[in-house]
């Protein structure tokens, strides 16, 4: 039979595109720590630019850089440009008339020189301090509009370009700060110093005013006397007090509310009541904050609807509906002029948008007729619309991946969002409106060295728990092990990877840091198990909450049965198995050695061992109280049997330990416990503690390098697997 030439031509370019495939090299440690991630995307109102922030690793400097790019559609293709580099730029706002970019950063002007901290609890070890910018997206150099040694913690365009609102923490006076450290010298008073938040107004013009006289910051000599002596920005104008820290803030679109959400002043989650949302009349000569909610949830990222008078949230942990459970992340808005209820079962002023979703709303951005979200349902995070709360929400894209930080605008179609899949890497995208979003086009190619590598592919896989749920978790299998048209391979070495949080998940995204180096353990042979236990996100409410009050037996026994399934199905070697994770997962692995001894080696970051002290030490108390079915002296017996610590003598794995030595989240001193106890065990173990980092390693790029560079090394020499370079 003569084949058509038209068919040898697919067969010659497909064999070409393999061969193209195979011969890409493979990542490396270096490559793996120059991707880029995306901390911000802002459309602008026009929707013809996109300010996005970048954050990548300066290695020379040991921190991480960020910085802020301006994407322009004013030509064929659009022009990116830098524009700043400070290294220090975050949060970019633009103004609505879209004159101008506004950004916090704790860049020094160039004019400052050493000042007198005041008083003890200053951020001396920090140094500077974040305050407001301005730039234009025309050109020209970045200019701070507001000065002080208090930072801004927030800050809010006013509806008309005319006003910046801002919030710091209450000013004190020169003469203050100068008794108060004659009195305390270093010694922090805890609780007791603490005070709260002042929201102010900045006139626009005013502030371009004094820059144009005056770019430099005024040297102590010209100032006048009043001046010396307080710590306000000129022209700002105090319009309300908080008792609390202010986190957020937005402006309603009439320009006549001002929403924000509260927090404790040590932003320690410990009482419910911290964490509210108010709302500020601001035609009124009575600016008395008045509170919009009251209940037992942590609510985050607020947005005024169109209509001015609803409030958009979602819910980081707790319950807006009653007492205290973890749930998803859902889309809710409360009504700004119908009081909330103060206690269960009143009538409320807070409504749950598309109720019906099972998975969880990540992010979501208001258009002139709908709310666009990414919400995950099980490994996927697709992009959704929905125009009225009772509707459910309508998937938008049809590409497998992650969408997130979506940004859009009132007065274009306009979409960018930030995007990702297993073998595309991280990018930010632009789409002309919400039902192209598989038309849209990156916007940049920060990590287009990824595309250039044999990156690990993967898939879902679920199996059946003891009580007949169903799990499922992700498999990333090494360069060449899992290709279209061939076999999968069999009997490989894993890697049991878990996700922290508990609420969080493992999907189809691309993934490339200290935390998440999922591809890199695939690229150094390792098949890596992403397990989504129950307490997962993107699964249900009702799936997360079973973990409650055991709160690592259960979603312990969930990873257990889907080893045993991966080796019965004959895709993982049982005689190389390996484990670890961190935050949460760092929890999992240490329960997960003490119950059985079929790991080869584990590597574990910030989890602790107990949970007397962590309660005592983590900022987020309540969910540690809500897992374990009340506080310490409430709930002895579940302290005790939920920790690994008591159990300790069962190990017989080898384990490599990381901890920041200023962590509060899960304290450093439950990895020096799990180090002692290994040790005293003789068990073979590795502790590496990195300085001034807290509970993620965000201060030195070289600690999350220097971290996973000795967790691969460290699996690699117990785990019994030879190194990439000596297999064939």
């Amino acid at each position: 039979m003569k084949i058509p030439r038209h068919l040898w031509l697919l067969a010659f370019l497909a064999l070409a595109s393999l061969a193209v495939a195979e011969n890409k090299p493979k990542l490396t440690l270096d490559e793996f720590f120059n991707a880029v991630s995306y901390p911000a995307v802002a459309l602008s109102p026009d929707g013809n630019s996109v300010v996005i922030a970048t954050e990548r690793a300066d290695w020379d400097q040991q921190i991480f850089r960020t910085d802020l790019w301006l994407y322009r559609d004013d030509a064929k293709n659009g022009s990116l440009i830098q524009l700043t580099q400070s290294g220090h730029d975050i949060d970019p706002k633009w103004s609505p008339d879209g004159r101008w970019i506004a950004f916090r950063s704790e860049r020094k002007p160039s004019s400052d020189k050493d000042s007198d901290s005041g008083s003890s609890d200053d951020k001396d070890d920090k140094g500077d301090i974040s305050q407001i910018y301005l730039i234009s997206p025309a050109g020209g150099e970045a200019f701070p509009v507001t000065q002080g040694q208090e930072e801004v913690h927030t800050f809010s365009w006013s509806a008309d370009s005319r006003t910046i609102y801002f919030a710091t923490r209450n000013p004190w006076t020169k003469s203050q700060k100068d008794d108060y450290k004659k009195q305390w010298k270093d010694v922090v008073q805890y609780r007791t110093a603490e005070r709260g938040d002042t929201i102010f107004a900045l006139d626009v013009a005013a502030a371009l005013a004094r820059h144009a006289a005056a770019p430099a910051k005024l040297s102590e000599k010209e100032l006048s006397d009043a001046e010396k002596e307080s710590d306000l920005t000129p022209g700002a104008r105090p319009l309300a007090t908080s008792p609390l820290r202010i986190d957020d803030m937005v402006t309603s679109p009439d320009g006549a509310k001002l929403a924000f959400v509260t927090n404790a002043v040590n932003q320690r989650q410990e009482k419910f009541e911290d964490v509210e949302i108010y709302a500020l009349d601001l035609t009124s000569s009575n600016h008395t904050p008045r509170q919009l909610t009251h209940n037992q949830a942590v609510e985050v990222r607020p947005h005024w609807a169109n209509d001015s008078r609803h409030v958009f949230f979602t819910v980081e942990v707790g319950d807006v509906s009653g007492p205290y459970r973890d749930l998803q992340p859902h889309l809710y808005w409360v009504d700004s002029e119908k009081p909330d209820a103060e206690k269960p079962g009143e009538s409320s002023a807070i409504e749950q948008w598309s109720k019906d979703f099972v998975g969880a709303v990540d992010h979501y951005s208001v258009t002139a007729d709908s709310v666009l979200a990414s919400a995950r349902l099980g490994t996927e995070v697709s992009a959704y619309s929905v125009t009225q709360p009772k509707q459910s929400l309508h998937k938008l894209n049809s590409w497998d991946g992650t969408y997130e930080t979506l940004s859009s605008t009132t007065h274009s179609p306009r979409v960018a969002f930030v995007y990702s899949s297993l073998q595309k890497p991280t990018e930010v995208y632009l789409a002309d409106s919400a039902d192209k979003l598989d038309q849209a086009r990156p916007i940049t190619s920060f990590n287009h060295l990824f595309t250039e590598r044999d990156l690990p592919q993967g898939k879902p896989y679920r199996w059946k728990a003891d009580d007949g749920t169903m799990i499922e978790g992700m498999l990333i299998y090494p360069p060449g092990s899992f290709e279209s048209g061939k076999p999968e391979a069999k009997h490989l070495p894993m890697l049991t990877f878990i996700h922290g949080g508990p609420a969080d998940a493992d999907g189809n995204h691309f993934e490339a840091d200290w935390y998440q180096w999922a591809a890199l353990a695939a690229t150094n042979g390792w098949l890596v198990f992403e397990p989504n236990y129950r307490g997962s996100a993107g699964y249900g409410d009702k799936f997360l909450q079973q973990i409650v009050p055991v709160i690592v037996s259960r979603p312990g026994k969930d990873i257990l049965e889907g080893i045993d399934a991966l080796v019965k199905d004959g895709i993982a070697d049982a005689d190389h198995l390996t484990i670890g994770g961190y935050s949460y997962g760092g929890y999992m692995t240490n329960w997960l050695i003490t119950q059985t001894t079929r790991f080869k080696a584990a590597v574990t970051g910030a989890g602790a061992v107990e949970h007397v002290g962590n309660w005592g030490n983590d900022d987020t108390t309540y969910d540690d109280a809500y897992f374990l079915g009340g506080r310490p002296w409430e709930a002895q017996q579940r302290y005790h049997d939920e920790a690994a610590i008591f159990q300790i003598d069962k190990v017989k794995t080898p384990t490599h330990m990381v901890g920041g030595a200023n962590d509060i989240r899960v304290a450093v001193l439950e990895d020096y416990l799990l180090e002692h106890a290994l040790y005293s065990l003789g068990i073979p173990n590795k502790l590496l503690i990195f300085p001034g980092e807290g509970h993620g390693l965000g201060k030195n790029p070289w600690h999350g390098k220097i971290k996973v560079r000795e967790e691969l090394i460290w699996l690699q020499k117990y785990g019994g697997v030879p190194a990439v370079n000596d297999r064939h």
